[in-house]
């Protein structure tokens, strides 16, 4: 085996230059600003989903489901998913024309302006991919 003194390079300034690794640079974004796995399958959900789930049932139509065995469609436990499951309906039927309110409560359960950018984004592209096979 050989041996290699780094003496003879220049002393410790050569060792550390020669095994210095390249660190990679950041993403301009963080991961973190993405959306989590369970979020994306939460957007995924919402894209069957209509927008009458998104109206609370009234007394009657609580009444009547019990009657008949039908379940009205309660929201996720999770207030954060919920408004991501809101948000991402809306969407899904409506494109970027969302009511305020919505994108209001959206950011108000901790979600980021560039997430929710991220989510408009990837929910047109499904929209378009949508529109084409339906088309063709």
């Amino acid at each position: 085996m050989a041996y290699l003194t780094f003496s003879e390079l220049g002393g410790a300034a050569a060792a550390k230059a020669v095994a210095a690794p390249t660190v990679p640079q950041p993403d301009p974004v963080p991961a973190a600003e993405g959306l989590s796995a369970l979020e994306w399958s939460v957007v995924a959900i919402a894209r069957r989903e209509t927008l009458s789930s998104l109206k609370r049932p009234g007394r009657i139509a609580m009444a009547m489901g019990s009657l008949f065995g039908a379940r009205a469609r309660t929201p996720l436990a999770d207030p954060r998913l919920e408004a991501l499951r809101r948000i991402a309906v809306l969407a899904w039927h409506r494109g970027d024309n969302l009511p305020t309110s919505e994108i209001k409560n959206f950011l108000g359960a901790g979600f980021t302006t560039h997430q929710f950018e991220t989510l408009l984004t990837s929910i047109g592209r499904g929209r378009l991919a949508g529109t084409r096979l339906r088309a063709g």
